[in-house]
């Protein structure tokens, strides 16, 4: 789970086995808000329902470890260092 301070995706309980992850970019009322729903399958492992079309897998062993999938997917890749580009010297003319 990230602790970044302003998240993108929050991960929020609906019930004692149900949760939903929610893309804050998105308004509430806008059909991309909600990214998965999440269900208890049994004490170790959840269910995943996709509401988006992410090359994510459908179970897991907790709601954390799905919110962290989502935000290591769609998070890019902030955590690498820049591609460093060859650069070759401006041509003489002649």
């Amino acid at each position: 789970m990230s602790l970044d301070p302003d998240p993108r995706y929050v991960l929020r309980r609906i019930t004692p086995s149900e949760w939903v992850i929610n893309d804050l970019h998105f308004a509430q009322d806008d059909t991309r808000h909600v990214v998965a729903c999440v269900y208890e399958f049994a004490p170790t492992e959840v269910e995943v329902v996709w509401l988006r079309d992410l090359p994510l897998a459908s179970t897991y062993g907790t709601p954390f470890e799905v919110l962290e999938h989502v935000e290591r997917l769609q998070g890019g890749s902030r955590a690498t260092r820049p591609i460093a580009i060859p650069h070759l010297p401006p041509l003489v003319a002649d």
